[in-house]
């Protein structure tokens, strides 16, 4: 019986790649032809408090933690990548989390919600209702990723979103980790944040579903204070879609891997290495 793998996440960054595994993050970035690589020993609340590591709550935490590490490992590759002149504080970081929470419930949340107000006098169903207003969100968060997706040094960040995809694929596969076996694999997984983000939508219209069709203020308030149910929900479901090739599964699982024809592209050999170094130093 072959042993489990542990499940290794990844993100990409400006001109490098972050890994994180059970142990160890470690951030590797490209600068003047050599691969710099920080590694950091993982600390998570779940450490001190155990029921953090019960469903549901390692998803809302996870995905908490996964953010402040996504921004300070951006920072540092920007201060690597000569972009930025010195990395972001902790008061920084909070801040950029804030102004980030804030900007996606105005675009996903209330901005949806006002739109189907035009429309709701001619429609009863509060069903209807709420897939509509779920439809606008999923329709302005594609013309989001579109649009960005379009932009010269996002596309170059997106080229090493496919590196770590394809590197991750090789791993999973008990390949040797080389370029030249990564290159092999799509740029497409099942784990992806860009999947969880299209989940997060799907769920959330079944969720809000349950609560009728309230004032706008209440639709607003319940909303954000639902977040956290859905994203724990929806962290479970892409555990199980890493893992699990239920035809139910796939179905839930298709759009989020579609979405990622636009946040991924095709690596280079030299953006392969980069995610090679940085997986390599999480083992």
């Amino acid at each position: 019986m072959k042993p489990v793998k542990p499940n290794i996440g990844g993100q990409a960054l400006i001109e490098g790649v972050m890994m994180r595994g059970p142990k160890y993050t470690a951030m590797a970035v490209r600068k003047d032809g050599e691969i710099i690589i920080k590694k950091e020993e993982n600390y998570s609340l779940a450490d001190k408090y155990a029921f953090l590591k019960l469903p549901f709550f390692r998803g809302v935490l996870s995905l908490v933690e996964m953010l402040i590490i996504g921004i300070r490992a951006l920072s540092y590759s920007a201060s690597i990548a000569g972009e930025e002149d010195e990395q972001l504080t902790s008061r920084d970081i909070t801040m950029a989390l804030i102004t980030a929470f804030a900007f996606a419930v105005v675009l996903f949340i209330i901005i949806p919600t006002f739109t189907v107000k035009f429309i709701s006098g001619r429609i009863d169903s509060p069903i209807v209702l709420n897939l509509i207003e779920g439809l606008i969100r999923i329709a302005i968060f594609l013309i989001y990723i579109i649009v960005i997706s379009n932009m010269q040094d996002i596309r170059r960040v997106f080229e090493y979103h496919g590196a770590e995809h394809k590197v991750v694929h090789c791993y999973e596969n008990g390949e040797k980790l080389t370029p030249e076996n990564a290159a092999k694999y799509k740029t497409l997984h099942p784990r992806c944040g860009t999947s969880f983000i299209m989940v997060v939508m799907l769920i959330s219209i079944l969720l809000f579903s349950f609560l009728g069709w309230p004032g706008i203020l209440e639709r607003i308030i319940s909303r954000i204070l639902l977040l956290p149910v859905v994203a724990g929900i929806s962290y479970e479901f892409i555990r199980l879609a890493g893992k699990s090739k239920a035809p139910w599964v796939r179905i839930i699982s298709a759009p989020g891997i579609w979405l990622q024809k636009f946040t991924t592209r095709e690596p280079d050999e030299s953006q392969l290495e980069v995610a090679i170094a940085a997986l390599k130093s999480v083992l």
